[in-house]
């Protein structure tokens, strides 16, 4: 006969398996049980989180919790402390943190995965009521084997080693309960445990902290890129209406942010065309906080996120390549091309810019490199430190060899920070301009390797060499999956002890 499995909220009926289950699985802690009364009182507390496991319609185990504000008890605090001495008004429902104070499975239904599934509907049950995380006071129950040669925090680590194996820690350590502290005389009946426990925590990475529901951050995130036809547009007054009308399309797919490649509005530099190319970009560059400020105004009026691409600007006359975020709010703010190539350096003279930072804005937190910078492994890491979700890179490369260059180091960029990775480039010719011939682009959304993404990496992509639109969802929730989760979390397992990247400025 098949075995049935169950689970669903404990009930005050279910006491007589319950009782027996909880005998059987502390059979070092004689009479240490939950009476009647007190488990009814839990029940009528905060029915939702006693989680109980049945077997064939029979009760074998359960989780058991309250919720507490936890700044009021802190991390030096006892088992009958947080349980306010089993009366458990210490719940509140308006506290942070669900605390975990019983799991327990009877020792006949050991080896089914039983506990893990009580685990994950007491993860479930901390998602849904948005909590910070789930705390708990954690036995060893074998450290009473070991206490003559090793402190507990000895003990502890060589558990996490898997050099010892205690049958409560090496379970929690396998679903991903960290060890914040070693407590003492939490329950001063332990013996086992020489009345040490673990101060255990699992963190929410689902949490949002005063959710505001008029500005809040989007778990899905519409891209719309702007592959951009080099042409001659007969002065500001017609590019700009080419770029107002990619704006308006991509607005009226319910684009959150549309992105412009690098340098886009070279075609005006066809008006100084007389004139040699460091200084016919240079009088494009006089057109650039007026297009900029027009940005602001579009930004508003299609209620989009605009990355502007990059466009030439002086700044106390030193030429620089900037880049502006346009929110649909009508701030902005800018970024500056921190690695200029060699013939933007030899043919202008383009500095280099010395600032790096991530923006915010409504659909998460958003980092900008412009083209040859995405070549460069550590300013991203820096962002993605910050809490980079989305870098965009405008680009703008004349063969395929330099094209490849930003792409596959944009795809590198993607999988090592675990983000979303966005670059949008130009396509076409502009032979009346010196230094910008041939233009060859693909423009693409990038994703991390894993799972929950396209097996190529690849959300979205562009034909190449020809002037469109590419739009693409991301899911800003599979990244908080994949740094808490992944096949391989590339964040977290950083070798911090060994090296580490710094931004000197």
């Amino acid at each position: 006969m098949s075995e049935t499995v169950e689970i669903r909220q404990l009930t005050a009926e279910d006491y007589i398996d319950l009782k027996e289950s909880m005998l059987r699985a502390y059979p070092d802690m004689a009479g240490s049980y939950w009476r009647e009364p007190t488990l009814r009182r839990l029940i009528d507390i905060f029915p939702e989180g006693q989680i109980a496991i049945a077997v064939n319609e029979k009760v074998v185990g359960c989780a058991l919790s309250i919720i507490v504000d936890y700044e009021k008890y802190g991390d030096d605090h006892t088992y009958e402390q947080i349980t306010g001495y089993y009366t458990f008004n210490t719940h509140d429902i308006k506290g942070d943190v669900l605390y975990g104070i019983e799991v327990f499975v009877h020792p006949d239904f050991r080896g089914k995965r039983l506990a893990r599934r009580l685990y994950d509907a007491r993860k479930n049950l901390c998602e849904r009521l948005n909590l910070r995380g789930i705390v708990a006071g954690g036995r060893i129950p074998n450290y009473e084997k070991f206490a003559d040669q090793l402190t507990p925090r000895d003990y502890i680590e060589k558990v996490r080693d898997k050099e010892i194996y205690d049958p409560t820690l090496t379970f929690q350590f396998s679903n991903d309960f960290l060890v914040k502290k070693i407590l003492k005389n939490y329950l001063p009946n332990d013996e086992a445990s020489r009345g040490f426990a673990t101060l255990l925590q699992w963190y929410n990475i689902y949490y949002e902290k005063d959710i505001d529901t008029v500005r809040y951050n989007k778990s899905t995130v519409r891209i719309g890129l702007v592959q951009w036809q080099m042409r001659d547009y007969a002065g500001l007054e017609g590019f700009l209406q080419q770029v107002e009308y990619f704006i308006d399309a991509v607005s009226d797919y319910g684009s959150d942010f549309v992105v412009f490649p690098e340098l886009f509005n070279a075609p005006l530099m066809a008006e100084f065309s007389q004139m040699d190319s460091a200084k016919a970009i240079r009088g494009v560059a006089q057109y650039t906080e007026e297009i900029r400020d027009w940005f602001v105004s579009k930004s508003v009026a299609y209620n989009v996120n605009i990355i502007t691409g990059s466009m030439p600007i002086l700044i106390e006359d030193a030429l620089y390549n900037i880049s502006y975020l346009c929110r649909r709010d009508g701030t902005f703010e800018h970024y500056i091309k921190i690695h200029p190539t060699p013939s933007e350096v030899y043919a202008w003279g383009i500095k280099g810019g010395n600032e790096l930072k991530t923006f915010d804005t409504d659909c998460g937190k958003i980092g900008i490199q412009i083209c040859y910078d995405v070549e460069f492994p550590e300013p991203s890491r820096i962002l993605a430190e910050e809490g980079m979700q989305i870098l965009f890179v405008p680009f703008l490369t004349d063969t395929q060899h330099a094209f490849n260059r930003v792409r596959f180091c944009a795809q590198a960029r993607a999988i090592e920070n675990e983000c979303y990775v966005a670059i949008a480039g130009c396509v076409g010719n502009l032979p009346k301009v010196n230094n910008m011939d041939l233009q060859y682009a693909q423009s693409a959304v990038l994703t991390p390797s894993d799972f929950a993404f396209p097996v190529t990496g690849v959300k979205a992509d562009a034909t190449t060499n020809t002037e469109m639109v590419v739009i693409a969802d991301v899911d800003l929730v599979l990244l908080k999956e994949l740094h808490a989760f992944g096949s391989v979390q590339t964040k977290k397992d950083i070798r911090k002890d060994l090296y580490e990247v710094k931004w000197k400025k």
